[in-house]
């Protein structure tokens, strides 16, 4: 599947560099460029790409209140935004996932590894450069808005072991480390989040780290307990 690449940056040049990075891509390709946030709005609903990748600083609109945009629209469920941006700070990432990012990437990173998240993104997995540290996210994301009832009648529906994998989630766990950590196959431990996610109506893995800590299921100083001993409840 060719994965369709959308890119907001108000820099031509950058905007021609990444393109013909994409196009270079077997499993990729760009259906579009905006030089704002209000144009990457505007092209996202158009287009309807996998991937917006998005600067943060930009004209008229800016990248997190466009990334907000597309994440508050319901028709555009479907598309991921990927943070790129020069400003890779604590508070930033923070902002991001709030908005609705799927990923926060600095801007330099190696080309490898931009496609590589890219393709992380559209597979609807989270995505956090090593600068973005969990530390610093869940400084920012222990200060959030309150969780609402609605989000609280859906974290009623999680069975125990959804919640586990809730919040090891949260804690930048892969499906393959929640596995191993609950003593389930990579298989059901994604079976497990994907359910979690379903019933919390997160778009993405990032969206359930947020959830996560806005409504208290994970600490921010400590790690969960109780994970170290088998739990037979599947």
């Amino acid at each position: 599947m060719t994965i369709r690449v959308l890119l907001a940056d108000d820099q031509a040049l950058l905007r021609g560099t990444f393109r013909m990075l994409f196009d270079s891509a077997d499993d990729m390709e760009t259906v579009g460029e905006a030089s704002n946030g209000r144009e990457a709005v505007e092209l996202a609903a158009a287009e309807r790409p996998d991937v917006v990748l998005m600067d943060i600083r930009m004209p008229e609109l800016d990248g997190l209140d466009a990334t907000r945009l597309i994440s508050e629209t319901d028709d555009l469920a479907a598309v991921k935004v990927l943070i790129l941006t020069t400003f890779e700070n604590d508070e930033y990432v923070a902002q991001a996932l709030r908005a609705g990012a799927s990923g926060f990437l600095g801007k330099g990173a190696r080309p490898e590894e931009l496609l590589d998240a890219v393709r992380t993104v559209a597979a609807g997995e989270a995505l956090l450069s090593p600068g973005a540290t969990r530390a610093l996210i869940t400084r920012f994301l222990a200060q959030p808005e309150p969780c609402t009832t609605v989000v609280h009648e859906r974290l009623e529906c999680l069975t125990p072991r959804e919640r586990d994998v809730t919040r090891l989630v949260a804690l930048g766990q892969s499906n393959e480390e929640i596995a191993e950590r609950l003593f389930v196959s990579p298989l059901t431990a994604k079976t497990h989040v994907n359910r979690a996610m379903t019933k919390l109506a997160a778009r993405d893995r990032a969206q359930l780290v947020v959830i996560a800590y806005q409504c208290g299921l994970v600490s921010t100083t400590t790690e969960p307990a109780g994970y170290c001993a088998r739990s037979t409840q599947d």
